[in-house]
């Protein structure tokens, strides 16, 4: 299967969930899970509109932040907020967390199951439940801790049991 094929049907599957659940394929929609799909990743609402908007000029930036706020609610999509303000959007149909560079403004996908003893921990240590869907992990990448190497040390690798 070719990269398009896949793509499509990608696309397929994510607009039959749509459907199935009693949910309306407009071309604004459909418009918006291709660029998602096709960016393979996060895209902020105005890169969105962009790719939307390269596809068919006649849909406006309102209209794809309304449609945005509807596929969310219809369970398709994901936003995530970064740092100040900044949103990204995302599929939903995949469960994992986000770690986000505040120096670069790098994202990166960590697992739902590699975080998931961490928060039981919480969850035992504090009787609380935690939640980060709609917020990413703030803090600096390695390649932003290796460009400042020469102004500190930098350990990888270290363990929550040595932090104390």
């Amino acid at each position: 299967m070719t990269s398009q094929e896949s793509e499509a049907s990608r696309v397929g599957q994510v607009l039959a969930q749509l459907s199935s659940s009693g949910h309306r394929i407009t071309n604004p929609r459909r418009h918006i899970v291709t660029a998602l799909v096709q960016a393979g990743g996060h895209l902020t609402a105005e890169e969105v509109a962009t790719a939307v908007q390269r596809r068919d000029p006649s849909v406006h930036l309102a209209t794809v932040y309304r449609t945005l706020d509807a596929l969310e609610r219809a369970g398709v999509i994901i936003h995530i907020h970064l740092g100040h303000g900044r949103a990204i959007y995302h599929l939903a149909d995949s469960s994992h967390y986000h770690l986000y560079c505040q120096q670069c403004g790098s994202v990166r996908e960590i697992p739902q199951s590699e975080v998931d003893d961490l928060f039981a921990l919480i969850g035992r240590a504090y009787d609380f439940e935690p939640s980060l869907g709609h917020f990413a992990i703030i803090g600096t990448c390695g390649r932003c801790i290796d460009r400042r190497g020469s102004k500190g040390n930098r350990s990888r690798g270290t363990s929550p049991e040595s932090i104390a």
